[in-house]
């Protein structure tokens, strides 16, 4: 049965609306409630699971590494070290990140802007080439592309989306990207380090530390890939690959410390 959309459903066109032509029409316009939402969804999602995958393991690695010197007391301040800065430098990371990546659009949208000034035949044809892309007959292609003409601002703006792929960078973000990465980073480092802080014998801290982190790890594998592909069985392989390379890396760094240890003697 065909589902037919409401007055108030997404799919229901809205009719058009004139508008003159000298009307000024912002060249990067508000976006909706719900795609704000769906993108701001994303990066937090994207910025949780780098942050505390790193925490997870670089902190864990470097403390199951270090408590082959058997003080409890290097390891904790090693670890705290390695902690805080590694948050700061993630969290740093993230907004120059951003931060780039809006100077990388703001100069591709001028570019566009003097291309299209400049060389207004050769983007018109950079226009039907787009829609060809998409199976769109020139003839077909004529009417949208008169009308994206008429306007400068939205002709850059569909060259942007569709000709570059570049989407538009929220710098309103870039701060929330650094604290939510660098406290992802300190919360996943910080568990490891738990034990060493409760126990006297840094040898039995180590093996609780191990089993502490390989349970996070399997439980943070699978969540990480089931909610970004709703598959248990990519849950169960996001858990087995996050436990490896977690893993690889601690017997990595223990095996490195032990052997420049062992030189020393």
């Amino acid at each position: 049965m065909t589902h037919i959309p409401s007055e108030s459903s997404p799919l229901l066109a809205e009719p058009p609306v004139e508008q003159p032509h000298h009307q000024h029409v912002p060249l990067y316009p508000r976006k909706s409630q719900h795609e704000e939402s769906h993108i701001d969804y994303s990066n937090v999602l994207r910025d949780i699971i780098i942050g505390f995958s790193d925490g997870l393991t670089v902190p864990f690695a470097l403390t199951a590494g270090l408590s082959s010197l058997g003080s409890a007391k290097v390891v904790i301040i090693a670890g705290l070290a390695e902690l805080f800065s590694g948050m700061i430098s993630m969290g740093l990371g993230a907004y120059l990140a951003a931060v780039t990546e809006r100077d990388h659009y703001n100069f591709q949208a001028q570019r566009e802007a003097l291309e299209v000034q400049n060389m207004p035949e050769a983007e018109r044809d950079g226009l039907y080439s787009i829609l060809e892309k998409y199976h769109v007959s020139r003839t077909a292609a004529t009417p949208l592309v008169d009308e994206l003409c008429k306007n400068p601002d939205q002709w850059v703006r569909f060259m942007m989306d569709f000709d570059l792929r570049l989407d538009e960078p929220n710098i309103h973000q870039a701060w929330i990207s650094a604290a939510t990465m660098g406290l992802s980073y300190f919360i996943g480092g910080l568990i490891p380090m738990i034990p060493y802080f409760a126990m006297d014998r840094v040898r039995e801290a180590l093996f609780v530390s191990i089993g502490i982190t390989v349970a996070v790890l399997l439980v943070f594998g699978y969540v990480k890939n089931y909610v970004s592909i709703r598959n248990h069985r990519a849950g169960l392989w996001g858990a087995f690959q996050t436990l490896i390379i977690g893993m690889l890396a601690a017997g990595t760094s223990y095996a490195i410390v032990r052997g420049l240890d062992s030189k020393d003697e």
